[in-house]
């Protein structure tokens, strides 16, 4: 099937926004926690620095590794996405448009923000 422009954008903007909620937002913390742990530590000027310790092995790990690595867990997201719009529209639609406007609000906050510091 052939995507409009109109479509092709709600799904870039749907699968940015759902992939930042994934690997990134607070609120889906409890879905990485089994997989990996934020440490933080801080650094002789007083700033902190995080970063992540994957647990486990196997499996365990390659979903850590993935819920991790913004690229990858995009590639996924993109095709969920993607795929319950080609066969299942009526879960779809509703979906990508909420991530669509959340992840177009979340670029301008970020540009206005940006403009105003």
């Amino acid at each position: 099937m052939s995507l409009s422009v109109f479509e092709f954008i709600l799904l870039c903007l749907a699968s940015f926004r759902l992939t930042r909620l994934l690997v990134f937002d607070k609120i889906t913390e409890f879905i990485r926690s089994p997989f990996h742990e934020v440490i933080e530590e801080e650094l002789p000027d007083g700033t902190v620095e995080e970063y992540i310790q994957l647990k486990g092995t196997g499996l365990r790990r390659w979903i850590g590794v993935l819920l991790s690595c913004y690229w990858c867990t995009g590639i996924w997201s993109t095709a969920f996405l993607y795929l319950i719009y080609e066969f299942y529209l009526p879960l779809a639609e509703p979906l990508i448009v909420i991530f669509a406007i959340a992840g177009l609000a979340a670029i301008i906050e970020t540009c206005v923000t940006k403009l105003l510091n």
